[in-house]
């Protein structure tokens, strides 16, 4: 009976084959004790949480851990055996490849959580998830480079002399695409700094607009006569550019001028009674109202107020509805506006 367990098969013997198999088998038994109650039980824990941190890693665990530990029974079990050089060279490359989309998968997920996260503190915007989306890529395509690399370079390839003649050609491509890597890097920089995001009314130099496009390379916004102005990402991150949609309140100072014929108590009533219109009108904080000036041909008073919001038809609306109360206040007061004048004197 002992003997058949001596007996050998392809340099091993039976009873190295029944150990590897009684290694597997209670390995794949021992990860799955480990994912029906452990696993199960921290799934349960996880939902009755309200962070999402734990339910990643209970995510993790289940998507990468678990194969990672089937491979390592598998890898242990054959480990046993004696094989032929072909195939232990073979194991080895397959454990390497695996070990490598592995840790680049684990790499990846941390980073997709990290852009979820933010995200979602930001009230899930979908133009923000679409340039995340947009750098998700261009992230994933740099991992699974340097993962081959990596996994060429333990293979025995001489990568390092591929790297060198590749980064000779690499600063030349680098000097000649200078333009287009810093609107990239711009791009990064209005994508997690956000000065503007898709929507905002933004001002650049003597150009304005809506922004409708936040791109890799460029800008796009539209402007208020209706064309479409392009910019590079660069041209925005070096700008001194106003943001309007991002105003709590809007300051609004206007002046008129009443006809110097104007009786000194109508002069003393007329901050009071601007002031009275002023606060009448709803989403309005009155500031100031003075008699500010002796003008060429009127007594000038300057007013000023906030509109609370930034919308500009909400302004206008505001200071149109103020106009018409001043003229009907006026007209009731018998208070004139001034226009210019001239008067002649001529002597006899």
């Amino acid at each position: 009976m002992f003997d058949f367990f001596d007996y050998s098969y392809f340099n091993n013997s039976v009873s190295a084959y029944l150990l590897a198999g009684v290694i597997m088998l209670s390995g794949f038994i021992g990860v799955k004790i480990f994912r029906k109650y452990l696993l199960g039980r921290l799934t349960k824990m996880a939902l009755k949480t309200a962070n999402t941190l734990d339910d990643f890693l209970v995510k993790i665990l289940d998507k990468l851990m678990l194969p990672f530990l089937h491979f390592v029974v598998i890898y242990l079990a054959i480990k046993t055996l004696n094989l032929n050089p072909y195939l232990v060279r073979a194991v080895n490359v397959l454990s390497m490849a695996f070990v490598t989309v592995f840790f680049s998968r684990f790499i990846l997920e941390l980073i997709t959580y990290a852009f979820l996260s933010y995200w979602s503190r930001n009230a899930k915007n979908l133009d923000l998830e679409h340039s995340l989306n947009g750098i998700l890529k261009v992230i994933k395509f740099i991992v699974w480079s340097l993962a081959a690399v990596f996994f060429l370079d333990n293979l025995g390839f001489k990568i390092s002399t591929v790297i060198a003649g590749l980064g000779i050609g690499g600063i030349a491509i680098a000097l000649a695409a200078q333009a287009v890597l810093k609107d990239l890097f711009s791009y990064f920089s209005i994508i997690f700094d956000r000065p503007f995001e898709v929507g905002d009314f933004i001002i650049i130099d003597d150009l304005l607009g809506s922004v409708e496009h936040v791109g890799i390379k460029t800008t796009r916004i539209r402007s208020l006569s209706g064309e479409q102005l392009v910019f590079s990402n660069s041209d925005l991150t070096d700008s001194r550019l106003r943001n309007y949609k991002r105003m709590g309140k809007r300051r609004v100072s206007f002046k008129l001028g009443v006809v110097y014929d104007t009786s000194l108590d109508k002069l003393k009533a007329i901050p009071g009674v601007i002031k009275e219109i002023i606060t009448g009108v709803q989403d309005t904080v009155f500031d100031r109202a003075h008699f500010f000036t002796y003008g060429d041909f009127s007594l000038v008073f300057e007013i000023v107020y906030y509109v609370l919001g930034s919308d500009y038809n909400k302004y206008m609306d505001i200071q149109q509805a103020i106009n018409i109360k001043i003229k009907e206040e006026f007209q009731n007061r018998s208070i004139e506006f001034a226009f210019p004048t001239q008067t002649l004197y001529l002597e006899k």
